[in-house]
């Protein structure tokens, strides 16, 4: 049943990969692949000979002496668990979603189009690579990566230019995102997991993760492509809102204050990011009703336009196609995970390739082509490191910036790819030997910052 078992596994695993060639939408097989791998578990439960305690990260004794409704008494609190551990990743990224959504709903990312001065490509090229660092950290690299690209749509009209600077867009978001415990759904994971520490992730992947970003920038500011000027002009658009700028602060302060929020009080992530959304939803619907009490009633007294929250608004606007896939990618790992095959994957990986720095960049190389959501996920269930370890640090680094290296191997890659049409081959040719340079540069200075500087 084990073999069944990863062959499921597997073959979710290539439909995943191959979504874009499939047509058909990643989160289809991740949830068939979650479901059924558990219920072959339920109909097999007998048949297994051990158990994986995720709680205290070793296999359970005694397992093949429990009878079938004990087993299956430990099966549906594993499940539980898991269910209870995924959701904490869920309602954080939820409550992330929605606060960006209610920043879009005021125009709020307009505010950011008015950094925006230069007509000179060269300096246009720092500034959205230095945009796409610091918003990725805060706001995650998917959304900086849509707001960057909307707003690069509107300054630049030729279209190979706009193409290479979405390339470097994808690459600095990707390595932005990868220091911050709220700048990707990994490093997300791997801080709600209790594997690193915000202070600590930031202390060891920030440094690497700007040298991911410094490098592939400086070689691509040497490029014809931007030498010279943008072409038309810089129209200086004003925000649809007067609430505008008030609301992005706000927001982008509320999602900052989350790690702060954990450190004081020691509660889950997921708490602080429902609080952050509570206040943010209520200035919202004051700023909301004050524009409705002044615009929807006309000269009788009348409700002109109808009023709309933007909370509910917002909520509609969530992509709920992501929450499912993550909802099935970490469920259907931790059916590997429980079983024990993770962990004895780990054992028999660390036999045959015993340095696990190279383990570890092959994970990175392995993000480009799988999506790192799951390769995270299944790290976590082979390795039993203690909080904070160098290693979880470094798997942070190189899951978030690896996937640069492949326009698919990100959401930021996949999200800039359907906005401007990027073709596969053009970025595989013109973009992924500079994402493999930063990373590359990146990990050699997180391993000399690891071994003498910091000398963990």
């Amino acid at each position: 049943m084990e073999t069944i078992i990863i062959i499921v596994f597997l073959a979710g695993y290539l439909a995943i990969t191959l979504e874009h060639n499939l047509k058909i939408d990643k989160l289809i097989p991740a949830l068939a692949m979650m479901a059924i791998l558990w219920a072959l578990i339920a109909l097999d439960i007998d048949g297994f000979n051990s158990w994986f305690d995720t709680a205290k990260q070793g296999l359970v004794e005694g397992f093949d002496k429990l009878n079938h409704e004990g087993r299956m008494h430990l099966m549906e609190e594993s499940l539980l668990h898991h269910l209870g551990k995924t959701a904490e990743i869920l309602f954080f990224l939820l409550g992330a979603m929605t606060i960006v959504e209610i920043i879009d709903y005021f125009d709020g990312f307009a505010t950011i189009k008015g950094f925006i001065k230069t007509k000179q490509k060269g300096k246009l090229l720092w500034l959205f690579s230095i945009l796409a660092f610091v918003l990725s950290a805060i706001i995650d690299n998917l959304t900086a990566t849509i707001v960057l690209i909307t707003i690069l749509q509107k300054v630049i009209k030729d279209r190979e230019t706009k193409l290479w600077f979405a390339g470097i867009i994808v690459i600095t978001a990707n390595a932005g995102g990868a220091w911050s415990p709220i700048g990707d759904v990994t490093t997300t994971m791997l801080w709600i997991a209790n594997r690193v520490s915000a202070g600590q992730l930031v202390l060891h992947v920030l440094l690497p993760s700007l040298v991911c970003m410094i490098v592939p920038v400086m070689i691509a500011s040497r490029f014809k492509v931007f030498k010279g000027l943008v072409d038309g002009e810089l129209d200086d658009e004003k925000s649809k809102s007067k609430y505008s700028g008030v609301m992005l602060y706000l927001g982008l302060g509320a999602i900052l204050f989350v790690p702060i929020f954990k450190t004081i009080t020691h509660l889950p992530p997921y708490v602080g990011m429902m609080l952050s959304l509570a206040v943010v939803a209520t200035f919202a619907e004051i700023y909301s009703n004050k524009k409705f009490s002044i615009s929807s009633i006309d000269q009788e007294g009348q409700d002109s336009e109808g009023y709309h929250s933007p909370v509910h608004h917002s909520l509609s606007k969530i992509e709920l196609p992501s929450i499912l896939f993550f909802l099935g990618i970490l469920l259907a790992v931790a059916a590997m995970e429980s079983l024990g095959i993770l962990f004895n994957a780990a054992g028999a990986l660390n036999e045959a390739i015993p340095n696990t720095d190279i383990v570890v960049l092959l994970f990175g190389l392995g993000s480009a082509v799988i999506d790192n959501v799951p390769l995270v996920a299944a790290s976590m269930g082979m390795f039993s490191e203690p909080l904070d370890s160098p290693l979880w640090h470094f798997i942070a680094y190189s899951a978030g910036t690896g996937g640069s290296m492949l326009i698919i191997g990100s959401a930021a890659g996949v999200v800039a790819m359907g906005m401007e049409k990027i073709d596969f081959f053009w970025y595989l040719k013109k973009i992924a030997w500079l994402a493999f340079a930063g990373f590359i540069s990146g990990a050699v200075v997180f391993i000399l910052l690891r071994d003498f500087v910091l000398n963990v």
